[in-house]
């Protein structure tokens, strides 16, 4: 059965896990560990990515990554392919270095981002390793805290959903990670940062669709999921829904299908009522263009 395919938003930001094969170790010295981070700068820059928060346990990886126009699978594969090249010619082994494919959550709002901020900088205490995340030191834990530099790290936008003054959103981030009833005043201050200044900064496309942390259904109906799509795309609601067929119209539509399908859980007969279609209609027009579908 093929695997489903990974929901693709430029600008998004994803919640990336990548456990080592059989759960054995991925690093054997601190060069390995320093290679992999050589790799993910390189790829950062290659693929116009941004890294919001690591940490480089030893047999699996965590990352907040916000990504461009490349798919999020493209860019994993990059970075898993050269890590365990490197890794396999370093012991003079072959085989598989990583378990699976890379798992992924898009996150998809700022309460969501910080809670994911907490639990990877707090991977290595719960994994009794160290008694203090600070101590740590494959991690971006101390980036925020202002006690390293790590130019290939974003942290502003994290720090600036605690306070716009730098120093008090280091106070109250590291106040976040140490006490976990802090959550509560960390809630009231994301809920102060205006509401164009989101996780997706830079780019709008995937502003207004959401999902739940566990990857539930979005509760946006068929009308304001169309609504975004056509505001992205500066046509209106009405034209989607008419019988043209202007070939202009047709990637707008099969976006508009899938993501009906993926993020509502909408099923293709309900789909097909809304644009004013037969749903054989809507199964040959995705047949046809399979490689428009995001």
């Amino acid at each position: 059965m093929p695997r489903p395919p990974r929901l693709h938003i430029p600008g998004g930001c994803y919640h990336v896990m990548l456990r080592g094969n059989h759960r054995e170790p991925l690093f054997g010295s601190i060069t390995d560990r320093q290679v992999l981070n050589d790799i993910v700068i390189d790829v950062l820059g290659r693929f116009d990515m941004r890294i919001h928060a690591f940490c480089w346990m030893s047999n699996h990886l965590h990352a907040l990554l916000q990504i461009s126009n490349c798919p999020l699978g493209s860019v994993m594969q990059r970075i898993a392919v050269r890590y365990a090249k490197y890794r396999h010619k370093a012991l003079n082994t072959t085989g598989h270095l990583f378990e699976r494919r890379y798992k992924a959550r898009w996150v998809h709002a700022d309460p969501y981002f910080l809670t994911l901020l907490r639990y990877i900088h707090l991977n290595p205490v719960q994994a009794c390793m160290v008694t203090d995340p600070a101590q740590y030191l494959w991690s971006s834990h101390r980036a925020y805290l202002g006690t390293q530099i790590l130019p290939w790290v974003t942290t502003d936008f994290g720090l600036s959903l605690f306070s716009t003054d730098p120093e008090k959103a280091r106070h109250l981030y590291a106040r976040f990670i140490s006490e976990p009833n802090a959550e509560n005043d960390v809630s009231t201050a994301s809920q102060t940062v205006s509401g164009d200044q989101q996780i997706l900064s830079d780019r709008k496309q995937a502003e207004e669709i959401s999902m739940t942390p566990c990857g539930s259904r979005t509760r946006l109906t068929l009308e304001q999921l169309g609504e975004l799509i056509c505001q992205k795309h500066h046509i209106g609601l009405e034209r989607l829904r008419s019988l043209s067929r202007a070939r202009e119209l047709t990637p707008i539509r099969v976006e508009f299908i899938t993501h009906a399908i993926e993020l509502c859980g909408t099923t293709l007969c309900e789909i097909a009522c809304f644009l004013h279609r037969d749903p054989s209609a809507l199964t040959k027009l995705l047949a046809r263009n399979k490689a428009l579908m995001p």
